[in-house]
């Protein structure tokens, strides 16, 4: 595939792969991108994971058309880009391997050489002239990695962005892009905002016409919306106005009060509501949905003194993310000592500007006539 005229897309679909990076499930697998550009010298992006070693070089070979690669530059050593580095050094011994003193720590680490005689090691800022293209190093060291960095090349006017920008899901399948970015944003780089936001203004600096990541499409169109959601991503802002309701019940009391919520909040005329039940729905789509909007109802039962094990991972999810800027309440359920709400509460102490709303339900057992009002309070403090 042609990204222009002088780069070409060299990367792999993999619908094999049940869950990615060991825990989140991708139903339309993954894509692992690398590209080559065709100059005086050429240079090839990145490689792929392990299990396309024999394809990636393949379709490097055929987009090369008879010519050796000059470079190799890696901007990530995460082995989903990196595995085939040894392959690619064994095939190609003539071709320099590029990347920062961080990146051949890791080289060395997982491929027990860092390549001294042929390696070049760039600084921030650095750049590498192919002929007509001009490629500058830009760091971006915890995005996600400590050894990250982008590419730009000036003369397409192409970032080169690592995982920044990527998405969950092979090439050969369409799907909406923001859904399933948001949910690999999240779960990968999250953690990482103020690191992301440092990147972003960067990047402001230069002419971007399309941007070439390690997952997903490349983007050519609308960059302005890409964008802006990862400005408000990892500015941990809400991006859509809604409520979302998690849940995590034994014996469906608990489940009874968040869907009556949810009700409520419909009939007072809420504009998006959504409710999981954090036992059986994708964890990661759930710590998703936390972030896109800016309420957040927590509902549990009371368990071995705490909260009932798929709430507390599900927080555990979202306070190691940096969830903050938000507004959250509570409902608890209990047969005798009602403990879930304090548990919550003090499980997010340490997150950032976080307002608890006034009206809490409290549930003995099931829901009666007290903790029915109590959801009704709520619902109306929640549709201000």
């Amino acid at each position: 595939m042609e990204v222009t005229k002088d780069i070409i897309y060299i990367g792999v679909n993999d619908h094999k792969v049940d869950l990615f990076e060991g825990q989140y499930v991708v139903p339309n697998g993954m894509a692992y991108n690398s590209y080559v550009i065709l100059d005086e010298k050429t240079a090839v992006m990145d490689t792929v994971d392990a299990h396309f070693g024999e394809e990636w070089l393949a379709n490097l070979e055929q987009a090369l058309g008879g010519r050796k690669p000059d470079y190799l530059v890696v901007q990530h050593m995460e082995p989903d880009h990196s595995a085939n580095i040894a392959k690619f050094a064994e095939k190609y011994p003539e071709a320099q391997i590029v990347g920062n003193a961080k990146t051949f720590t890791m080289v060395k680490n997982f491929f027990g050489t860092d390549y001294a005689d042929r390696r070049v090691v760039v600084k921030d800022g650095e750049s590498l002239s192919l002929g007509a293209h001009e490629l500058t190093f830009v760091f971006a060291p915890m995005v996600h990695w400590p050894e990250v960095m982008v590419t730009y090349d000036a003369k397409d006017k192409v970032l080169f962005s690592a995982d920044g920008f990527g998405k969950f899901g092979a090439l050969d399948v369409d799907e909406d892009w923001a859904c399933e970015a948001r949910r690999y944003y999240f779960g990968i780089v999250g953690k990482y905002g103020m690191q992301v936001q440092n990147l972003l203004k960067k990047a402001a600096a230069l002419d971007i016409q399309i941007i070439c990541p390690l997952h997903g499409p490349v983007l050519t169109e609308n960059l302005g919306y890409y964008i802006g959601l990862y400005d408000t991503w990892s500015a941990y802002k809400p991006e859509s106005e809604g409520v979302f309701v998690a849940y995590a019940s034994v014996y469906g009391n608990t489940k009874a009060a968040a869907e009556l919520l949810a009700e409520k909040l419909r009939e007072k005329g809420c504009p998006k509501v959504t409710v999981a039940d954090l036992a059986r729905e994708d964890m990661a789509e759930c710590v998703e949905d936390a972030f896109r909007y800016d309420t957040l109802v927590l509902a549990s039962c009371t368990y071995n003194g705490g909260v009932f094990p798929p709430m507390r991972e599900f927080i555990l999810d979202l306070t190691e993310r940096g969830y903050r800027n938000r507004r959250v309440a509570l409902i608890e359920n209990g047969s005798w000592a009602a403990t879930a709400a304090k548990v919550m509460e003090k499980m997010l102490e340490g997150s950032k500007d976080i307002t608890f709303a006034e009206n809490r339900v409290s549930i003995k057992s099931a829901l009666d006539e007290t903790s029915t009002a109590q959801v009704e309070a709520l619902a109306d403090e929640l549709t201000k």
